[in-house]
């Protein structure tokens, strides 16, 4: 029996629609694989120190940011590792997801102290940075091995309204002191943007640490005159630091000086 040509062309027609309906799963199915959104990056919070300010950090922003991580410099006033580290971990409440600290110097007092209770920190990174037991303070830590020679460059403190301190390095020492391997011209301009330490900052004992729960990096140069490197790679070793890098020749701004090998570390701390 011959088919009229009207129903070779319905049938066709019904064929088509039924090929195309097996298609539409496999398409959604293929879209939503594409749509699947890729494992969340952290943020990476930075915390400058002493004598420093964020940008300080600049050199690692800009590797960060071309490996698309989020990050945040925090404001760190630099007034005492409890009051420091409350401003920070109201930083850390409002970022959605996971986080890792970044804390140079002083700096590393305050995000031992701001991680505690805070769920969503993963990694702490310290570079050239104190990590305190509970009841220790930056200067002692800074005395408990030889090499430092920041008591002699600094100025006469400057005092404060409610009966304290502050401390700056010497401008004219600032170079050889505290970025001794950055262009003397740059290091001139960091002399100059300097922010003070409260002198109370220093002798304030810290609480109990967050590196001791949470899985921490240390980074440091082999030249620091702030903090002695025997301190720490001290500190470092206590804390059971999932990886310890001494940057040959690096002064105490390692993350100015070299900051493609802090960005490397802090990278290796958030894929972790």
């Amino acid at each position: 029996m011959t088919k009229s040509p009207g129903r070779r062309i319905g049938m066709a027609l019904i064929a088509a629609a039924l090929g195309l309906a097996a298609l539409v799963p496999l398409q959604s199915f293929a879209q939503q694989q594409q749509q699947q959104p890729q494992a969340q990056k952290p943020t990476i919070v930075l915390v400058h120190g002493a004598f420093a300010d964020s940008s300080s950090w600049d050199g690692v922003v800009r590797g960060l940011q071309a490996r698309h991580y989020p990050v945040i410099a925090a404001a760190n006033a630099l007034r005492g590792p409890k009051a420091d580290a409350a401003s920070v971990a109201g930083v850390i409440d409002s970022i959605q997801g996971p986080v890792v600290l970044v804390g140079h110097s002083y700096g590393g007092s305050v995000i031992s102290a701001a991680a505690i209770g805070k769920a969503n920190v993963k990694a702490l990174v310290y570079v050239a940075a104190f990590a305190p037991e509970a009841g220790e303070t930056a200067l002692g830590l800074t005395g408990k091995f030889p090499g430092s020679t920041l008591g002699p460059t600094l100025a006469p403190p400057v005092p404060l309204a409610d009966g304290g301190k502050d401390l700056y390095i010497q401008q004219d020492r600032f170079p050889a002191q505290f970025a001794a391997d950055v262009p003397l011209a740059k290091a001139k301009l960091m002399a100059v943007g300097q922010r003070p330490i409260a002198e109370a900052a220093l002798n304030e004992a810290a609480e109990a640490p967050a590196w001791k729960s949470v899985p921490s990096w240390f980074v440091y140069g082999d030249r620091d005159k702030n903090i002695p490197p025997a301190a720490m790679a001290f500190m470092a070793q206590r804390a059971h630091a999932v990886k310890t890098t001494v940057v040959k020749g690096a002064s105490h701004v390692v993350m100015t000086s070299k900051p493609e090998a802090v960005t490397k570390v802090i990278v290796e701390a958030a894929t972790h």
